[in-house]
């Protein structure tokens, strides 16, 4: 999926976490397993895929969290239906969420049948969206990236709930970042200073591209704001 110069490039920038690759299908990519048991919640997929394991999910696997189903398309039972609209309302009391928003969420609009994850370099199949975590300065070097390549040129930061930024990145055909949501931080331990950068996946080579010119163009502007604070510390 990417080139061995790309691949130096993803390194180059420092990530203590892979790039994920996901794809959304109506069949199995015929070389994964499926995910040996369905996560809590559909963002814990990001962190198993993050961390080498390459595998795809059903709607099934995606039961567990009721707003993750919501937001990737899943068909839900009547019980599980019955409890995302109980949590809902609760988060509505809590004032954690307005009612307003609620229908305003993304969320696909297709059903899901298989979703495949991977780690980018990894990854033997067409990718939707490649979802990037990182910490304020490498999702920094990220945006500016995606912007010179065309395709973060609104810069929307979405919050919660974090997985919403995979459809709105999907049917926008354009980069989200994201501050994500209390639960995905518990789900996938995402540190106090991490966030994401959610990329269309038939933008990331030009999105590397424009990274591997935006790494230099930072180390020299950074030398030399360091020089000019130097010099008029002094």
């Amino acid at each position: 999926m990417i080139s061995s110069q790309q691949l130096q490039t993803l390194k180059d920038l420092g990530l203590d976490n892979a790039p994920v690759a996901i794809g959304f299908m109506s069949s199995p990519p015929p070389d994964l397993p499926r995910v040996s048991r369905a996560d809590p919640a559909s963002c814990s997929y990001w962190k198993d895929a993050s961390e080498g394991r390459s595998f795809y999910t059903t709607a099934d696997d995606h039961q567990n969290c009721p707003v993750g189903a919501f937001t990737h398309g899943v068909r839900l039972s009547p019980a599980r239906s019955a409890e995302l609209e109980a949590l809902v309302g609760t988060m509505i009391e809590l004032k954690y969420l307005g009612a307003s928003e609620v229908p305003q969420l993304p969320h696909r609009s297709a059903p899901l049948e298989i979703a495949a994850y991977a780690p980018v370099a990894l990854a033997t199949f067409p990718a939707d969206v490649v979802v990037f975590r990182g910490n304020v300065r490498q999702v920094m070097l990220l945006s500016e990236a995606a912007r010179a390549a065309g395709v973060f040129e609104h810069g929307t930061v979405m919050g919660r709930p974090a997985c919403s930024m995979l459809p709105a990145a999907s049917d926008a055909r354009a980069s989200v970042a994201s501050v994500g949501c209390i639960g995905n931080r518990v789900y996938t331990g995402l540190g106090d200073n991490e966030m994401y950068l959610t990329i269309p996946g038939e933008s990331l080579g030009t999105v590397i591209e424009q990274l591997a010119t935006v790494l230099n163009a930072n180390r020299a502007m950074e030398s030399f704001h360091r020089e000019r604070a130097q010099q008029l510390g002094s």
